[in-house]
């Protein structure tokens, strides 16, 4: 790998905070100061909690414990008979805590996203940490139905659910990420994958469309939840070294552990990869820790900080004929002004926990991210974010009139300023400055939700949410000023009925609403970010999940009827740069399609634990149109594949070891611009790995990728019109092997 030449002038974000994420953290320590008296009156005749207790529990144990997910139907039931018919299967009822207060295991998460009215889904690391080199979150939610995530370079990549943010170009928006409940994107709303690290978390949660309430996220696209391990849940130490195609190599450590009433988790990573393509090298260093306290038994306060140092070249959009003749080479003008998007961030944050009552517990966190980005692309950007906030929430159990009843309900405040410098590029140096700006967000939303259970099986849910969000852009030269204010109320209502205990079946109808960044402007329209308006749906959703010992399913249908869609205005069809305002009104309805099979049992091992060949399977199908257009029409949206299916055939040993092909399948070529003049190409690639997982402390795995080593678009930019010299295209990766081992005690 070539020497990586930073070009910046100043150092690494600072470790010092400003006033305004200091001034929460101060806040949220006064309120932690006031909790337990309020905890102990809250617990005075009631029967007494169970004592902390310190278990230190085997990496087998753990991964037993992942597999065994809880029930369905204990969800209605009253907490104390939702106790009992967990206990009966050996599984933790929902809102049960068995270790850290304020975040469940694995197994308690499953319980508790499954009281949802809508498609959502808990990945356990489990499912891709063993198993694949744990780089992006490719890897981690390729077999999640509806999430359709294709890498462009580094780490970065296209992620929409249900065709949220395909007028992004670059960066992430209709898609809210947050870091064990704390937000990752920034407070106008745009986020990235560059702060990512899947090989840090114990699992992720993935709330599609608006059913990302009970964090206050309102997007079309729904939330993303990265979730570390604590102390409760984790090794007292784990390592692994992975190696691969194009220079990749990756170094990663963790521990974690309990001492009396501390408990800890810390991980890092190293990696370095030279890339497929020409000038996408790249390195990276990124660190996690989380410490938790238990004040008393009903109290547990919890500190984190991550830190991520990244260095990204990047390689650029191509033509359709260069990305499927010449994949490996960068765009020209990427190469000479030496395109980079090199990060440095630090984040800390305290979330603290008070259970209530059995069931009902409450939170309060404060946070604070300090993020330095250096991005020579057509200019020179360098940009510091100062973003904090907190939050509170409360989620209850209690019965109204004999009837069980669930109440979750909390206020976020999320604020940020942005330093905005930009500068000529001259070939990857500074030149002179372009633009001095400061950019300001302020978000505060109120929310509440309330699941009524008519019968023991049959909840029926409403609530609201309310956005107060305001963005303003003070100016010294070089930028256009303005503010704007938005104040908006997106309800939705909802039924859940647990049909068995393994099968449920549900529905929705909810608003959403997405507020612009000081990124959606269309120069060539003359048309500011204060000038383009809030992006509204209503989105009509029904679908079923359920498990059985050798059958897991889930299945959504959806339409989001969409008024004043973000979506691309060009002003350079060659170039295809895109510039970012309303639609009119625009359509969004699809199919989404989860299943996991044992094709076949007993094999060759037979008995309680057989040998199984395992079918998994992931298909969304995606029709996004506009809707009686004045210049569109009916015509598609660019941007994502009609059809997308993902599938892996596995033979599983009970002694650990695994084997299996895998295919990605985009059977039609899908539109890049609003013209539908054109488009991609369709493919199929095809992949297979061998490994070895017991539960024990080793774990091995060999994978192969594309090993046809076919030429085929991943992912693309979108424009309003384009032709064969539109640089649009990311060509997908080349034929690559990734190996790697870990080992933990």
């Amino acid at each position: 790998m070539s020497t990586f030449r930073r070009p910046r002038e100043l150092p690494g974000a600072s470790l010092l905070f400003h006033a305004g994420g200091l001034a929460a953290l101060s806040a949220a320590g006064l309120c932690l100061s006031a909790l337990p008296s309020l905890a102990q009156e809250s617990t005075e005749g009631a029967t007494e909690l169970p004592p902390v207790n310190v278990v230190t529990t085997t990496p087998k144990a753990k991964a037993a414990a992942v597999k065994k997910t809880a029930p369905l139907s204990p969800s209605g039931a009253p907490q104390q008979a939702a106790v009992e018919a967990a206990s009966e299967a050996g599984l933790p009822a929902p809102g049960t805590r068995s270790g850290s207060l304020g975040v469940p295991t694995t197994a308690e998460a499953t319980a508790d996203i499954e009281r949802t009215p809508g498609a959502v889904e808990v990945v356990p690391d489990t499912a891709y940490k063993a198993s694949t080199p744990a780089v992006t979150i490719k890897d981690a939610l390729d077999y999640v139905p509806g999430v359709f995530v294709q890498p462009k370079w580094g780490e970065d990549s296209r992620l929409s659910i249900r065709g949220s943010g395909l007028s992004r170009n670059f960066h992430l928006r209709g898609i809210q990420l947050f870091m064990d409940g704390i937000p990752i994107n920034t407070a106008d709303g745009y986020g990235d994958f560059q702060e990512i690290d899947p090989t840090a978390y114990r699992y992720i949660e993935v709330f599609k469309g608006a059913n990302a309430l009970r964090f206050g996220a309102n997007a079309l696209g729904g939330a993303i939840n990265f979730v570390m391990a604590t102390g409760y849940d984790a090794d007292l130490f784990g390592a692994r070294v992975d190696a691969g195609s194009f220079g990749f190599h990756k170094l990663a450590a963790s521990s974690g552990g309990v001492s009396g009433p501390v408990d800890y988790f810390m991980a890092g990573t190293w990696q370095e990869q030279d890339g497929f393509r020409d000038h996408s090298d790249g390195e990276s260093v990124r660190g996690s820790l989380n410490v938790g306290y238990r004040l008393t038994e009903a109290i547990e306060t919890r500190f984190y900080l991550n830190a991520n140092d990244v260095d990204q070249r990047i390689p650029g959009s191509v033509t359709k004929h260069a990305a499927l003749t010449d994949p490996r080479t960068a765009a020209a003008g990427n190469v000479l002004n030496d395109y980079q998007r090199n990060i440095d961030t630090v984040r800390i944050a305290n979330k603290t926990t008070v259970r209530l009552a059995p069931g009902t517990f409450v939170e309060l966190g404060a946070f604070n991210v300090d993020r330095h980005l250096m991005h020579p692309i057509y200019q020179w950007l360098d940009y510091r974010y100062d973003d904090y906030g907190g939050f509170a929430r409360i989620t209850g159990e209690s019965r109204i009139g004999g009837f069980a009843n669930r109440t979750i309900a909390g206020l976020n405040i999320h604020n940020g300023t942005t330093d905005v410098r930009q500068y000529v590029n001259a070939g990857g140096h500074k030149g002179a400055q372009t633009v001095d700006a400061e950019d300001t967000s302020r978000n505060l939303s109120a929310y509440f939700e309330n699941h009524f259970y008519v019968r023991s099986d049959v909840a029926l849910i409403a609530g609201t949410q309310f956005l107060h969000a305001t963005r303003e852009r003070g100016v010294v030269f070089g930028a256009t000023p303005g503010e704007t204010e938005f104040n908006i109320w997106s309800p939705k209502g909802g039924v859940l009925w647990d049909v068995t205990r393994d099968w449920q079946m549900f529905g929705n109808i909810s608003r959403s609403a997405e507020v612009p960044s000081f990124g959606e402007s269309v120069a060539s329209l003359d048309i500011s970010f204060a000038d383009v308006k809030a992006q509204r749906a209503t989105t009509y959703e029904i679908g079923t999940r359920g498990r059985t010992e050798d059958f897991t399913w889930d299945l959504a249908l959806y339409r989001a009827n969409i008024d004043n869609e973000l979506l691309c205005f060009t002003s350079n069809p060659a170039m295809g740069t895109c510039q970012v305002g309303n639609a009119d009104e625009t359509i969004h309805q699809g199919i989404e399609l989860g299943f996991g099979a044992a094709v076949m049992k007993s094999m060759i091992a037979g008995g309680a634990d057989p040998d199984k060949l395992w079918l998994t399977a992931a298909y969304t199908l995606s029709d996004f149109r506009y809707d009686d257009d004045p210049l569109w029409g009916n015509n598609e949206i660019p941007g994502a594949p009609r059809h997308f299916v993902r599938a892996e055939l596995l033979y599983k040993h009970p002694s650990g070891l695994y084997l299996g092909p895998n295919v990605e399948w985009v059977p039609d070529a899908y539109y890049v611009d609003s013209a539908n003049s054109l488009e991609t190409e369709a493919y199929a690639v095809w992949g297979a790995k061998i490994g070895f997982d017991n539960g024990g402390p080793i774990t091995a795995y060999l994978e192969g990728r594309n090993l046809s080593d076919k030429a085929y678009i991943a992912s693309s930019s979108i424009a309003t019109a384009a032709d064969g010299t539109s640089a649009l295209f990311e060509p997908g990766t080349g034929r690559a092997i990734y190996g790697g081992l870990q080992v933990r005690w």
